[in-house]
């Protein structure tokens, strides 16, 4: 796959072959170049890191930005820069990113995650009591993997949870390659209209809920921006419920495809988390989050990053470097793959983190206690995977006991 001068990069994204492996590509270009040129949807060409050091090292630098309104920086969907970003921290640098980064942190920490353990818990049970009194095979993406982070993110943030089938539908609008730039936009905007409505109502009513704390927090220090928390609120809504949706999906399918894990998995359920971090490195569903542009030129591994140029760190291709994570392709349970980069690394690693942890832990533990005979009711090649969003994952996974 070495590039010529008559050739052109290969193109970006690159397509997954298998139903839980990163792009067969990945391994051919990690192996010659673990930084190489690919070619985006949008005819420009940008920088892809493969390897798992390179992209820890490229991800630490103070060099790089995460600004989408840089006209360097990787489109991975065309016309994605058209949706509004105002208090989306993802797309802010220091020092407006640490201001605002450090109001939110301590909502999501360990401790404070563990206290939300309950509550988690009473959503599973509740879920999987209304999927075992329901009809046989279940879809388990409608039954459990979607309705659980759903409800988490709502109580977290306040919102009505009758609402989340608004949501849901057009979260998966703004994540899909496949959708139009005006859709997109459109999308973003109702989402932000939404949120707002919350938040102005969260002003006059505040509740328990995070939206109301960080009003109260902002209020505190004379820094309160109703636009910029209603960048803050939408962000958390849209990545709280997809991203953890998926990764249930397709670790219940990775368990089901191997009887020993799930047998481990019941016998051995204080080592769920260590598994857990093992299926978050194995399928990286969110591969390319980690894409930022140059706004100082410095050199990486012999390669020399000019300011404007577009960087894709392709966490998938990281998190099987066979350099780090020995038979990267197996879900090694005694692994400890803790320095995974499914939740990205540097200034902008996830900042729900803790709790997407908590919520597969107690999925996964309760699933398959409760019905310990479980299984796939379709063969999992036949399972559709998607391939046009942002987040990989599964869009059906009809199981039966």
């Amino acid at each position: 796959m070495t590039n010529t001068a008559t050739q052109a990069p290969p193109a970006f994204p690159m397509p997954r072959s298998c139903p839980f492996g990163p792009p067969p590509q990945y391994a051919e270009l990690g192996q010659e170049a673990p930084i190489s040129r690919v070619t985006l949807q949008d005819g420009k060409q940008a920088w892809l890191i493969t390897g798992h050091a390179l992209a820890r090292r490229f991800l630490s630098s103070d060099k790089i930005s995460s600004n989408r309104a840089n006209p360097g920086f990787p489109q991975l969907i065309p016309g994605v820069a058209s949706v509004p970003l105002k208090g989306t921290i993802v797309a802010m640098d220091p020092p407006e990113h640490s201001r605002h980064r450090r109001m939110i942190t301590n909502e999501f920490t360990v401790k404070r995650v563990k206290q939300m353990r309950p509550e988690i818990q009473r959503i599973t049970d509740r879920a999987i009591d209304e999927m075992l009194a329901g009809p046989r095979p279940a879809d388990l993406v409608e039954a459990l993997s979607l309705p659980v982070p759903s409800l988490v993110i709502c109580e977290l943030l306040g919102v009505p949870y009758a609402d989340r089938g608004q949501f849901q539908g057009r979260t998966k609008i703004i994540l899909s390659r496949n959708a139009t730039s005006e859709q997109r936009r459109d999308t973003a905007l109702w989402l932000r209209q939404y949120i707002n409505g919350l938040v102005v109502a969260k002003e006059t009513e505040p509740g328990e809920d995070l939206l109301s704390r960080l009003i109260g927090k902002y209020r505190d220090i004379d820094a309160y921006d109703r636009e910029t928390l209603t960048g803050i609120g939408l962000l958390l809504l849209v990545g709280g419920h997809e991203t953890t949706a998926n990764m249930i999906s397709l670790s219940v399918a990775s368990l089901l495809d191997d009887p020993e894990l799930p047998a481990g998995l019941r016998e051995r359920p204080e080592q769920t988390p260590q598994l857990v971090e093992e299926l978050l490195r194995f399928h990286s569903i969110v591969d390319n989050a980690t894409s930022r542009v140059v706004v100082e030129d410095f050199e990486l591994d012999g390669v020399t990053f000019r300011a404007g140029d577009g960087v894709i760190v392709a966490a998938a291709a990281a998190n099987h470097d066979p350099d780090v994570f020995t038979r990267p392709d197996q879900i090694d349970t005694d692994r400890g793959a803790r320095h995974h980069l499914a939740f990205g690394f540097g200034i902008h690693q996830c900042l729900g983190q803790n709790l997407a942890r908590l919520e597969l832990e107690v999925v996964l533990n309760t699933l398959f206690a409760r019905i310990p005979n479980l299984a796939l009711a379709d063969p999992l090649e036949r399972l559709p995977f998607k391939n046009d969003a942002l987040v990989y994952g599964i869009h059906r996974l009809p199981v039966t006991w």
